[in-house]
């Protein structure tokens, strides 16, 4: 489970692993984060009622906050100077208010669509910003070998995502100006037809 996977990275049971930013500083383990891997973007954010008076970070003092990100929250209201009682949900945090028990929520948001079902509206700025992320063990060497091939791996699909591979026949006449229009990554492959006229 991905809520697991910085624990067991974070206790050297297994040197490497791919979660979540948010699910890697709500661990609390000692896992470091070595490369963003550019999928799963999200934010972490307070949302209250649409009627309530709660806009503002500094409305959030006192109040109850209903999250699965207790670490992560409570981390973040110490380093603002705010209290406020924080009520742990698994998950569906967003129906927590209506029920009741909290008055707003601090939950990671991507669309926003679910907040809005449930009569919700973001507020402040985003508490934390996430994606997938390679993360490693505090008890593996930084410069292991092992580390830097699937740093190397990863970052090769990451690379190759940025980029489409395009293919096309052109007079050789033209072969120059085609280069200065697609340069290539490193630098274009330019191969001769049967038809020596054309590449």
């Amino acid at each position: 489970r991905p809520n697991d996977i910085a624990v067991y990275v974070g206790l050297g049971t297994i040197d490497l692993g791919i979660t979540g930013r948010d699910l890697l500083l709500n661990s609390g383990t000692g896992a470091v984060e070595v490369t963003q891997l550019g999928f799963g973007a999200s934010t972490f954010r307070f949302a209250a009622p649409e009627a309530s008076a709660i806009s503002s970070l500094q409305d959030v003092d006192g109040k109850r906050i209903a999250t699965t990100f207790d670490r992560l929250l409570g981390d973040y209201l110490v380093s603002e100077g705010l209290k406020a009682e924080l009520i742990h949900l698994d998950g569906a945090v967003e129906s927590s208010v209506q029920l009741g028990v909290a008055d707003l929520i601090a939950d990671v948001v991507s669309t926003g669509t679910t907040l809005r079902n449930a009569g919700l509206r973001v507020f402040g700025d985003p508490i934390l910003k996430s994606e997938g992320i390679l993360i490693r063990s505090p008890h593996l060497d930084p410069n292991d070998e092992r580390l830097a091939v699937m740093s190397r791996r990863l970052e090769g699909v990451l690379t190759a995502r940025r980029y489409v591979l395009m293919d096309y026949d052109i007079p050789v006449e033209r072969v120059a100006m085609a280069v200065g229009i697609t340069p290539g990554y490193e630098s274009p492959t330019v191969s001769s037809l049967h038809d020596k006229q054309w590449a």
